[in-house]
């Protein structure tokens, strides 16, 4: 079965949105964020830390929303066709 035309242009805007976020560094600037803290976070005003806490989770935020965390992965078979997958039931006394 042929991907339909909408999946088709949303993975185009995924990959269009990943660009732009890698392009504007929104990641490394989250990183940078957060290792300043783990390093200066001590010795920062209570002031400052709120506002880099912030500033990073704006940030996140603003990726999640454009880019949502990718927790399954999608299988296709040969050609983008549908996957056939056959599952053989066991029991656990050995009876099938």
């Amino acid at each position: 079965m042929a991907a339909t035309n909408a999946a088709k242009q949303r993975t185009m805007r995924q990959e269009q949105l990943r660009e732009l976020i890698s392009k504007k560094g929104l990641v490394q600037k989250v990183l940078d964020t957060a290792q300043k803290m783990d390093e200066q976070g001590a010795t920062l005003e209570a002031t400052e830390l709120q506002a880099m806490k912030a500033s990073a989770d704006i940030r996140l935020k603003l990726i999640n929303k454009y880019l949502p965390d990718m927790k399954t992965q999608e299988i296709t078979g040969e050609g983008g066709d549908a996957l056939i997958v056959s599952v053989l039931k066991k029991r656990f006394d050995g009876v099938e």
